[in-house]
């Protein structure tokens, strides 16, 4: 795989993170967003699925410290059990008939889970940033790579 291959991958991965984020101010704004739409295991959406899969090769950057990619999984994984949170909100002890429960429609919650839910939000967006800085530093890293030595490693 070529430098820019790898560039490109990375960028898409922060891309579906940004776009995971939004599903997840969505839901809190009251839009319908279907259960799955937001996965909350960490392996699971896409830049899950990028970080644990080919993003690996990133460890052996010369010049990309393992604290790097640990802070970058550490983030990840904080953001997906702060979401949890959001989930049990919107998603636990459905209430409504035998349909809504088998789809996994959002059920209505009080204002005081709504508040709840805001305040997870917001711990969310926070760690997003984070984690969106630290994809930046890594993928600055990667530009500053020859793309020589990028060949060696792949």
């Amino acid at each position: 795989m070529e430098k820019d291959q790898i560039i490109e991958h990375l960028r898409a991965a922060k891309s579906a993170h940004i776009k995971w984020v939004q599903k997840a101010k969505l839901l809190i704004n009251g839009i319908e967003v279907e259960k799955d739409a937001i996965p909350v295991d960490s392996t699971e959406c896409k830049f899950g699925k990028w970080f644990y899969g080919d993003g690996q090769v990133l460890n052996a950057l010369s010049n990309n410290p393992v604290e790097c990619m640990v802070a970058i999984e550490e983030l990840h994984s904080e953001l997906h059990d702060i979401y949890m949170n959001i989930f049990h909100i919107y998603f636990s002890k459905q209430s409504g008939g035998l349909l809504s429960k088998i789809f996994g429609t959002k059920k209505k919650i009080t204002q005081e889970e709504s508040i709840r839910a805001l305040d997870y939000y917001d711990k969310l967006e926070t760690v997003s940033k984070k984690l969106l800085d630290e994809i930046n530093r890594l993928e600055r890293r990667l530009l500053a790579v020859p793309d020589e030595k990028i060949r060696e490693l792949v």
